[in-house]
C-alpha cells in the first residue's frame, strides 16, 4: 500500500530523516515511535505532501505522493490543531470534511453517532467555536473529522496527548476497530510505549532520522521497547 524509497529529508547540511525502503502493506495498523527529532512528524508530513523530499519518494497505493494528488481522496489525516478550521464549530467544521470528501449531512451524521462516547458531550451542540475548545477536544473533533468519508489511509501523529485516561481507552478502541477492518491501514505516532504496543501489529523505531528497528507486535514487544530506549538514552547521555 505505502512504499517509501530512499526518501531524505535535510535543512541545510543536517540530515533529519534518512529511510532506505520501507513497505506498509494495506490493512496493517503501524505504529511509530521514537524521540523528540527522531523524525516521526517530518515522515508523516512528507507522506501527506506537506514538505518537499530531499531525495526519493513515497508511493501510497501506486501514488507517488509529491507529483500527483491522486492520493487525496482515499487518505485523511490529523497531525495538530493546524489542521482544524477555528472559527467553525465541530458540526460546521465536520460538514465541511464532508463536504470535500463527497459525503452529505446524513452521512457525516450517521458517522458521528458512533463516536458519542468518544465525544462524551463536550463537542456536539456546545455552540462553541473549535478555537475554544480545550486542546483535548480540538483532539478529539480532529481525529474523528479524519474518519469522514470512508478513507483507506489514516494517519494520527500523537493522537493520545491531551487526552484524559478514559479517552485515550476509548481512542485505542477505535483504532483497534479500524484496524480489524483490512482494508483499512493505519498510520500512528506516539511517544507513549504501551499506547502503541496494543494498538499497532508493528512498530517501527526511528533514531535520529534513521529506522533502527521493525517489530513485529508480540508479548514481548513493550519490553523491547523499554530496554531499547533505556538503554539509547544512556549511549546518548555518554557522548
Amino acid at each position: 500500500m505505502i512504499t517509501t524509497q530512499q526518501l531524505t529529508k535535510k535543512y541545510g547540511s543536517q540530515m533529519v530523516l534518512n529511510i532506505g525502503h520501507l513497505e506498509i502493506p494495506k490493512g496493517q495498523s503501524f505504529g511509530l515511535v521514537g524521540n523528540n527529532g527522531a523524525g516521526k512528524t517530518t515522515y508523516f508530513s512528507l507522506l501527506l505532501d506537506l514538505i518537499q523530499p530531499t531525495t526519493g519518494q513515497i508511493i501510497n497505493n501506486d501514488v507517488q505522493v509529491n507529483t500527483s494528488e491522486d492520493w487525496k481522496p482515499f487518505t485523511s489525516s490529523f497531525i495538530d490543531e493546524s489542521f482544524l478550521i477555528g472559527y467553525l464549530t465541530p458540526e460546521e467544521y465536520f460538514y465541511f470534511i464532508g463536504e470535500l470528501r463527497g459525503q452529505n449531512k446524513a452521512d457525516v451524521d450517521a458517522l458521528l453517532a458512533n463516536f458519542e462516547d468518544f465525544f462524551h458531550g463536550e463537542i456536539l451542540g456546545q455552540r462553541k467555536y473549535l478555537r475554544d475548545l480545550s486542546k483535548g477536544n480540538q483532539k478529539k473533533a480532529g481525529i474523528v473529522a479524519s474518519f469522514i468519508g470512508n478513507p483507506q489511509v489514516i494517519i494520527l501523529d500523537e493522537p493520545f496527548a491531551n487526552l484524559d485516561p478514559t479517552t485515550q481507552i476509548r481512542l485505542k478502541a477505535i483504532i483497534k476497530d479500524l484496524s480489524a477492518r483490512k482494508e483499512i491501514t493505519v498510520l500512528v505516532s506516539s511517544h507513549d510505549l504501551m499506547h502503541v504496543t496494543e494498538v499497532c501489529e508493528r512498530i517501527v523505531v526511528l533514531n535520529k532520522g534513521v529506522v533502527v528497528r521493525d517489530i513485529e507486535t508480540s508479548a514481548e514487544t513493550l519490553r523491547e521497547l523499554e530496554s531499547f530506549f533505556a538503554g539509547n538514552q544512556v549511549s546518548e547521555e555518554e557522548e
